[in-house]
């Protein structure tokens, strides 16, 4: 009976730890399976972020309105008038205005802080026909000197020290005067400028204004009705009416007519011919009206400006010289002791 007893504690006890044995096996697997799940799958990497698109610029040069001038006609009022690249006396001379010669004002421009002995008005005129303009080679086609770029700057010379007198748009077409190295001349565009002392150009009045005359509307005249006949066997004599008085037509209007200003009397230009001997030298002063003067032989005194016209004459060359020269005279109201002579012929002595 013991021993029976014994077995059945035996086995119950057996069950017990097997029970618990797998529970425990069964807690270690659901644990191990938890954090199995726990674990975070691997992302997969982002795509690469695509590229900015580009930003679109400020409009370009070729793009914005040229200025527009309200054009007023002058002349100027004497010879050999500077015409600079720049609203400065110390800025390059681009061509000169001889006295009547007839230019057109796009605007005035004041200066702030004018230098010593520089006029603080100017005018910004048309650049005349003769003027020489010049442009970048590399920028003109060969073929149809048509301008490649959208916006090509007019210089006053052959180089990038000259100044801007304006600026072409692409596609224009240029005229070729003469090539110098990378630089061609071309004839000045109806847009290109340069810049004169004010009081050197005398303004114009503008023609007036003709009002156009209105002519008054015909009239209409409206013809009577007739009488009604009185419902009666016999028509009773009816006393004759007046004839209604006549209205007088309108005169007739005559047009308005205004008379055209008498045009501007400019007078005759006299020349002053003269002969000089001296020595050429270079001029000193950057506010000089030319590049070169005459230095007497005897005096060693600066008697005048040299000045040349013809392509013929190189002062370059005579730079040292000693020469007659024989010209027109004239005088520049900046320099009223020396006067400007513009070179007709010239005799090398020395």
């Amino acid at each position: 009976m013991k021993t029976k007893e014994c077995l059945t504690l035996a086995v119950a006890l057996s069950l017990a730890v097997t029970g618990r044995g797998a529970e425990t096996n069964a807690v270690s697997t659901n644990v191990v399976s938890g954090a199995k799940s726990e674990t975070k799958p691997k992302t997969k990497p982002k795509a690469p972020a695509a590229k900015k698109a580009l930003v679109a610029g400020k409009p370009t040069a070729a793009e914005q309105p040229e200025p527009v001038y309200n054009a007023e006609p002058a002349v100027a009022r004497q010879n050999n008038i500077n015409v600079r690249g720049q609203a400065s006396i110390s800025s390059e001379v681009i061509t000169h205005l001889q006295k009547g010669q007839p230019v057109t004002v796009l605007e005035e421009i004041t200066l702030r802080k004018p230098k010593t002995d520089e006029p603080a008005r100017w005018y910004r005129i048309a650049l005349p026909t003769n003027a020489p303009v010049w442009v970048h080679a590399e920028f003109i086609e060969v073929t149809n000197k048509m301008v490649v770029p959208n916006r090509l700057n007019l210089r006053g010379g052959p180089g990038e020290n000259y100044s801007v007198l304006g600026r072409l748009a692409k596609g224009a077409v240029v005229k070729e005067i003469e090539v110098r190295g990378n630089w061609i001349r071309i004839e000045p565009p109806t847009n290109s400028y340069a810049f004169v002392a004010a009081h050197l150009l005398a303004k114009l009045p503008p023609p007036p204004k003709t009002e156009p005359t209105l002519t008054p509307p015909p009239e209409t005249t409206v013809a009577a009705a007739p009488a009604p006949k009185p419902a009666v066997d016999q028509p009773a004599p009816v006393p004759p009416t007046p004839s209604p008085a006549a209205i007088p037509a309108p005169a007739a209007t005559r047009p308005l007519i205004t008379e055209p200003p008498p045009p501007a009397i400019i007078e005759p230009v006299t020349k002053r011919i003269v002969t000089r001997e001296g020595w050429v030298r270079r001029t000193v002063s950057p506010q000089a009206p030319t590049y070169f003067e005459l230095e007497a032989r005897d005096t060693k005194r600066i008697v005048n400006y040299l000045y040349a016209t013809s392509p013929d004459v190189d002062l370059k060359k005579l730079k040292g010289r000693l020469i007659v020269v024989t010209g027109e005279e004239s005088l520049d109201e900046r320099w009223p002791s020396t006067p400007v002579i513009t070179v007709e012929t010239i005799e090398v002595l020395f």
